[in-house]
């Protein structure tokens, strides 16, 4: 009787290790599909905006077609994954940026900073989520007015051996209400991705004060990798 119920006991406990390993790979494939959707929805309309960019500025067509052509290999391509590198997300924002500039005038106050340490152990390993800079430099190009005076819109992004951050600060146009799109389907999407790929390991606030926008997303890369690999 005692080996009987050891026996089972056994047995049960194999079944149930069965059973949850079942149900997380089920909940991973789940995370996977969702993380498809969200990209899906993505990659067209910010397909749709950089054409938009290109067709007000034919003057300018061949040099951003040229780097449409690095964005759309990009798309395609580099980010089927869901981790990309971040030399290749920060070569891929600076072209995105390139194509958008066409539409601001020399005159408008435009600042983008890199402080990127190349010898960071984190710089070609893929690690960070494909088109994570975009969301927010999208929108300082869409709200922004630039014909407005004191308009502005600056974007720093740094990289250390600890950390990727990407700040964006713009300028709001009176002709936009930025506050009623700030919960909008691309905050969500970007909200809903870092939160399913990098769960506590990230922090991102949005503020408006006196019309001044301000995203900061800053991504703890050391405790993420080291997370990754200790599974």
């Amino acid at each position: 009787m005692i080996i009987y119920l050891i026996y089972s006991l056994r047995s049960e406990e194999k079944l149930n290790i069965k059973h949850t390993q079942h149900l997380d790979n089920l909940s991973t494939k789940v995370d996977e599909l969702k993380l498809e959707t969200y990209e899906a929805k993505l990659n067209p309309h910010l397909f749709k905006n950089i054409l938009n960019s290109i067709q007000s500025n034919a003057y300018q067509t061949y040099y951003t077609i040229d780097k449409l052509s690095s964005v759309l290999d990009y798309i395609l391509y580099e980010s089927k994954g869901n981790f990309s590198t971040i030399k290749d997300e920060i070569e891929f924002t600076k072209d995105f940026v390139e194509i958008n500039k066409v539409k601001v005038s020399p005159l408008f106050d435009f600042q983008i900073k890199m402080k990127i340490d190349e010898q960071s152990n984190y710089f070609q390993e893929k690690i960070i989520a494909p088109l994570i800079c975009i969301d927010f430099i999208e929108n300082a190009f869409k709200h922004t007015d630039f014909q407005q005076s004191n308009s502005f819109i600056k974007i720093i992004i740094e990289l250390n051996n600890q950390t990727f951050s990407l700040k964006v600060i713009n300028k709001i146009s009176q002709k936009n209400n930025l506050k009623k799109e700030t919960g909008g389907h691309g905050s969500q999407s970007l909200e809903h991705r870092l939160k399913m790929i990098y769960t506590d390991h990230f922090s991102l606030s949005k503020t408006i004060e006196q019309d001044i926008f301000t995203a900061n997303l800053s991504i703890n890369l050391h405790e993420f990798y080291t997370k990754m690999h200790s599974r």
